[in-house]
């Protein structure tokens, strides 16, 4: 289908630059991560990805490291060197595909905080790159942790987001008396109940209040928040969270301040659930490719994520603001 429309940032997909890709390989143990890498070769095989690419006129890409998480398959003096060998390759990719590639975020050696708060400083100093990603846990450690809070300190100095990808391995059980997650769940459901954790602790600890200018993009439209947004606010719930009672706004004004992608699988009627609760200011146009569909069938999920959105029973205008105003309003594009 070739695509007319206005233009589109995808704010969420994913690449391995291929010395990275090498260097990584080498270096991490085995884990999911790397398997489902190997069977999507669009992740860094780029002919691949501007086929794809071509098939949709006006879209360019935020370009995000994809997983996995480096802190959890290297040691931290490896996680520093292979954070800059993949950020110093997405410059290089900025800088020659600039039609194709509109920004990136830092990929970051999380197990090393000193070192990601100066990889941090130098992708967007240097590299002129406009945000970093985390994941949705640090080697376990949740994002509400005071280790972290220097690096939501500097990024809403920076006024620029952090990107907050899910991470959940097929080695954690889904039930205690078994060895590992069956039947995919871990990544099915695992994965948005991981961000909505997430999103939870940043809201509960005061995170978001305390930097109130701070920018989080989340993936799978903000997972389980919208759906479940009432129950945030039953009272016995509420009663039963120390950390609530210290907002000075409802815990909902803050889960609100989330920026979430359209990475629904092209379900528009869950994108319309995303809509009533973060409202198209919020929501940004997200694909996550090459991961949907795999290797023969990237193509044809990055074409559903971006009919799911124009079928929204929303004013174009509004649509415009999803698929490319929004986008460049928070990473402070202007091209």
């Amino acid at each position: 289908m070739k695509d007319t429309s206005s233009e589109k940032i995808d704010i969420f997909c994913h690449i391995l630059p291929q010395k990275y890709k090498d260097a990584l390989y080498k270096k991490a143990k085995p884990c999911y991560y790397l398997d489902a890498d190997s069977g999507t070769p669009a992740i860094f095989d780029l002919d691949i990805r501007f086929r794809v690419m071509d098939q949709y006129e006006g879209l360019r890409q935020v370009l995000t490291i994809g997983a996995p998480p480096l802190e959890y398959v290297v040691k931290a003096d490896d996680a520093v060197d292979l954070a800059r060998i993949a950020n110093d390759e997405m410059a290089e990719l900025l800088v020659k595909y600039p039609d194709r590639f509109i920004a990136a975020a830092a990929c970051l050696p999380m197990n090393d905080i000193d070192a990601a708060l100066m990889e941090t400083d130098r992708a967007i100093k240097d590299l002129n790159f406009k945000g970093v990603q985390i994941f949705s846990s640090i080697n376990g450690k949740p994002l509400d942790r005071p280790d972290f809070m220097v690096l939501y300190e500097k990024m809403a100095k920076y006024d620029l987001p952090l990107w907050i990808h899910p991470a959940r391995d097929r080695n954690i059980p889904d039930y205690p008396d078994e060895k590992e997650s069956l039947y995919f769940l871990f990544a099915i459901f695992g994965w948005p109940f991981e961000t909505s954790l997430a999103m939870a602790r940043l809201v509960f600890s005061g995170t978001l209040e305390k930097y109130s200018n701070i920018k989080f993009i989340v993936h799978h439209c903000g997972a389980m928040i919208p759906f479940f947004a009432s129950r945030i606010l039953a009272p016995s719930q509420l009663a039963n969270s120390p950390h609530a009672q210290k907002l000075s706004k409802s815990p909902l004004e803050y889960f609100k301040k989330f920026h979430a992608d359209t990475v629904l699988n092209g379900n528009t009627s869950g994108l319309m659930c995303g809509y009533d609760f973060f409202g198209a200011d919020n929501m940004l146009f997200g694909s996550d490719y090459p991961y949907p569909g795999g290797a023969k069938r990237g193509d044809v999920f990055l074409g559903q994520a971006i009919e799911s959105v124009e079928r929204m029973d929303i004013p174009q205008s509004e649509k415009a603001k999803i698929f490319e105003k929004n986008a460049k309003r928070i990473l402070g594009l202007s091209a």
